[in-house]
């Protein structure tokens, strides 16, 4: 840097404004033009409406991971076991004694034992590290976003207002993913 660069300073307008000149994510990106800012403001509001779409197939495919998670313990309780009701004579060995029903109410037992659902799916690899990534993915669509509002550029915050709502228009009837990062 030479040594009349070093005593320049640029600030950073601490206030609503719609002139030029800001840094937008980079040094190197600073529309300071009309059309720079037009063109700027056009990409912002297609990130933000690329960010909510994100947000719709993530929330699209935790639909679908949740149902296979089901069908994956739901399987499980499917297997025959020694406490059903509905255990076959014929897999019965002779060495266990047939108890009647009548003696189970006296002793003032008269439900069977059940063991509570599990309520938690199980950590299935390929579900939860995509959700993980799709997650981190939508966290930096949303910080880069939130960068770009910190300009204080009143046309950059009125862009990425107006691309989130089209977006949410387009895409919020889906299920959106349930954690929404802006709150």
């Amino acid at each position: 840097m030479s040594s009349s660069n070093s005593s320049m300073v640029i600030m950073m307008v601490p206030w609503l404004h719609f002139t030029g000149g800001d840094n937008l994510l980079f040094e190197t990106w600073q529309p300071s033009s009309n059309g720079a800012i037009a063109g700027a403001c056009i990409g912002l509001a297609i990130f933000a409406l690329f960010e909510r779409w994100v947000n719709a197939m993530r929330g699209a495919a935790e639909v679908y991971w949740n149902r296979k998670a089901l069908a994956l313990m739901s399987d499980h309780n499917t297997e025959p076991s020694c406490h059903s009701p509905d255990t076959d004579e014929s897999k019965v060995s002779g060495s266990v004694e047939e108890v009647k029903v009548s003696e189970l109410k006296s002793q003032g037992s008269s439900a069977p034992l059940r063991r509570a659902p599990r309520t938690i799916p199980p950590f299935i690899p390929a579900h939860d590290i995509p959700r993980g990534a799709l997650y981190a993915f939508q966290a930096l669509l949303t910080y880069a976003l939130m960068l770009a509002v910190m300009t204080f550029q009143a046309a950059f915050i009125i862009s990425i207002v107006v691309g989130s709502a089209t977006g949410e228009v387009l895409f919020g009837r889906t299920r959106g993913a349930k954690s929404h990062l802006l709150h």
